[in-house]
């Protein structure tokens, strides 16, 4: 026995007696949670006085319960009845007309007409990850421009939207016609690669997703410059990471947007998760593509059709070189379904699984790793 210190049966002894106390306050914690699932006429006059005498407990599990009723409130997608969402849609065509530098913020719920998952719905992303399933991710260079993104291109057209920022790494504001200067992509594109060595960064704008070998931490694609031979880099924006690239992120305008607005519209994103929800004078709980087609109906405007012709992708994309075409496996975009190999055309999105990338790799930022010892 060292000096001082207790000897190996008196610390068995006293290990014993931890978890003894250990269980017996598991057992009173389970007690007490059956309790209180009662109702209050319910109890029993023993109950009652166990509840007493374990006030800690009760306000601890009531707390729980608190915190679990507002997460699944939060999870709860809310529709309007379609009379009061048209009243509100009238206030918002009101409020757009009435705006001298209005800024559309956009989240993952814009992009989920084009079966693209978000991240906190029913089915999002997160939801999934907490609730302990697996996800996989569809090739999202199969998904086009929405409604909503279209309105959206329309919108500035016509001069009512000064600029977009944008959560969202689909590059579908790209493709929809938005001109890169009216648009912040604060999170990446997932169309662009860039060389960080040259000075400015030069921007390879591609027709397939350049994430397939990217993660959080890990953003070179395989390919290099034209110009240095650089190693090129992914755009991306993970969970965890802080966004230094000039474009597309494009902070510069979007704190400047930011700083003018006198009305800003969030589109895709409930707000629920964030102090901002509070603040919003008006609040419209509806898909989007529905609320924009109302809003496009009050202004007068006509909502454009996707054209993959008129895709400007394929204007602003640089063709790989000789010896690059091996240098990914994702599918690339086509001006035509004329163009798509056999079987592809008028077919939905791809459920196979894809892995790697901005949406598969990155998409498991919750999952913990298991320490290998």
């Amino acid at each position: 026995m060292a000096a001082g210190g207790l000897s190996r049966s008196e610390r068995k002894a006293a290990e014993r007696v931890r978890r003894l106390r250990e269980e017996q306050q598991r057992e009173r914690l389970r007690q007490v949670s059956r309790i209180l699932r009662k109702a209050v006429a319910e109890r029993s006059a023993e109950e009652g006085r166990l509840l007493a005498e374990s006030e800690d407990l009760v306000t601890e599990l009531q707390g729980r319960s608190r915190r679990r009723e507002g997460l699944k409130r939060r999870q709860e997608e809310v529709c309007d009845d379609p009379e009061e969402l048209r009243r509100k849609v009238r206030e918002l065509a009101s409020a757009v007309r009435n705006a001298k530098h209005l800024v559309i913020y956009t989240g993952a719920g814009i992009s989920t007409a084009a079966s693209i998952p978000d991240y906190r719905g029913p089915n999002g992303v997160w939801t999934l990850l907490q609730k302990g399933r697996s996800v996989s991710a569809a090739d999202l260079s199969e998904a086009e421009p929405t409604l909503t993104h279209m309105s959206i291109a329309r919108l500035h057209e016509q001069k009512l939207v000064q600029h977009v920022v944008s959560q969202n790494c689909d590059g579908l504001h790209l493709r929809s016609g938005l001109p890169r200067t009216a648009m912040s992509e604060l999170h990446g594109n997932m169309y662009i690669e860039v060389c960080t060595a040259c000075t400015p960064n030069r921007e390879y704008v591609r027709v397939f997703d350049v994430t397939e070998r990217t993660a959080l931490h890990r953003h070179q694609t395989g390919r290099t410059c034209h110009k240095c031979g650089a190693q090129l880099r992914d755009t991306i924006v993970h969970f965890g990471e802080r966004g230094t690239l000039g474009q597309p992120l494009n902070w510069e305008a979007a704190t400047q947007a930011a700083s003018k607005a006198d009305t800003i519209l969030c589109l895709g994103s409930s707000l629920k998760w964030t102090p901002k929800d509070d603040w919003a004078a008006l609040k419209l709980h509806g898909k989007c593509d529905d609320v924009m087609q109302l809003l496009m109906d009050e202004l007068g405007l006509e909502i454009p059709c996707y054209s993959r012709w008129q895709d400007p992708i394929f204007s602003l994309a640089t063709p790989l070189r000789a010896g690059e075409e091996s240098s990914h496996s994702r599918k690339s975009l086509c001006r035509s379904r004329e163009e798509s190999g056999p079987g592809d055309r008028g077919a939905p999105l791809s459920s196979a699984p894809v892995l790697g990338g901005w949406f598969g790799r990155g998409c498991t930022k919750r999952t913990k790793r298991k320490k290998v010892t």
